[in-house]
């Protein structure tokens, strides 16, 4: 594949490694919004996304506002994956859509919203979760998606007419059918289809991303050493870096067995020693709102 021409757009070289720092799940609940804050601050994080259906989303949207140019977007989510705290849509408690679960909820993975929920359902629950996040008066700058549910061929169009609509940048990396089925698990006719989408975007002047990285929620051991070896492994590009920064409390303690490891981001990503890493290893970063900034006018 080509150089993304995106870089050289941004003053960038072909050869350059340029990184979104990109903090996920903020709104899932309140160490998330804590963090960011704080992360913000501090600097070495450069765009988040919010859970709108999430119980702690009000505190994030306060945050936008009265912080318009802190780099968030709406973590499109349709997905509640935990035991006894969870959510559902905001757009509809019609159980007919397919979007909820026998307990009113959204489901638990993925793969079941792909079998169950319907493709104009889904598209009305986006769109209302961007709604949301605006009628909240959040300064928005891209849209993704939490544990990769829009990423269906039934789903992703919708995703990517949402994008135009609201002039908000998708997290779309360009990879190759083959990279995109060994690297984000998507089955092969899915990974071909965003091959043939890629193309169409970038005709159209969608500005895209190069790859995803991310530390995964497995093992709190050495985060350090983890994202150093993870951020110095980047290839030349534009790449969208997860991670899901928590502060230490008992209600995220609570949630999820990944605590460890979502305040081991916190606390990795609000180190000076991670700051001189990506500054020795000549890592450029910027948020979304670089990318917001080349996007054709909203529709």
């Amino acid at each position: 594949m080509q150089p993304n021409p995106v870089l050289k757009k941004l003053g960038f070289s072909d050869d350059d490694r340029v990184v979104i720092i990109h903090t996920d799940d903020i709104g899932m609940c309140q160490a998330s919004v804590a963090a960011f804050a704080e992360m913000v601050d501090f600097g070495l994080i450069s765009s988040g996304a919010v859970m709108v259906p999430c119980p702690w989303f009000l505190a994030a949207a306060a945050y936008s506002v009265a912080h318009p140019d802190a780099d968030l977007g709406v973590h499109l989510t349709l997905t509640s994956e935990w035991n006894t705290y969870r959510w559902g849509p905001v757009s509809t408690r019609k159980p007919e859509t397919g979007l909820m679960d026998d307990q009113g909820f959204f489901h638990k993975t993925s793969q079941a919203v792909w079998q169950s929920a319907d493709p104009d359902a889904v598209m009305a629950e986006l769109d209302a979760q961007i709604s949301k996040a605006l009628a909240a008066r959040m300064t928005l700058t891209h849209i993704d998606t939490h544990m990769g549910s829009v990423a269906h061929p039934n789903f992703i169009p919708g995703y990517v007419q949402l994008a135009t609509k609201y002039g908000l940048p998708p997290m779309i990396p360009r990879m190759s059918a083959e990279e995109l089925m060994a690297t984000q698990g998507v089955d092969e006719g899915t990974a071909h289809m965003i091959t043939g989408m890629i193309n169409t975007l970038e005709e159209m002047g969608i500005p895209l991303l190069d790859r995803l990285s991310r530390l995964e929620l497995v093992d709190a051991t050495d985060r350090m050493g983890q994202a150093k070896q993870a951020l110095g492994a980047l290839k030349p590009g534009i790449t969208h870096f997860i991670i899901h920064p928590s502060t230490d409390t008992p209600e995220l303690r609570q949630i999820t067995d990944s605590w460890a490891c979502r305040v081991a981001d916190y606390q990795t990503f609000m180190s000076e020693e991670t700051r001189a890493f990506i500054k020795n290893e000549g890592i450029q970063i910027i948020g979304y709102q670089a990318l917001k900034d080349l996007m054709p006018a909203a529709e």
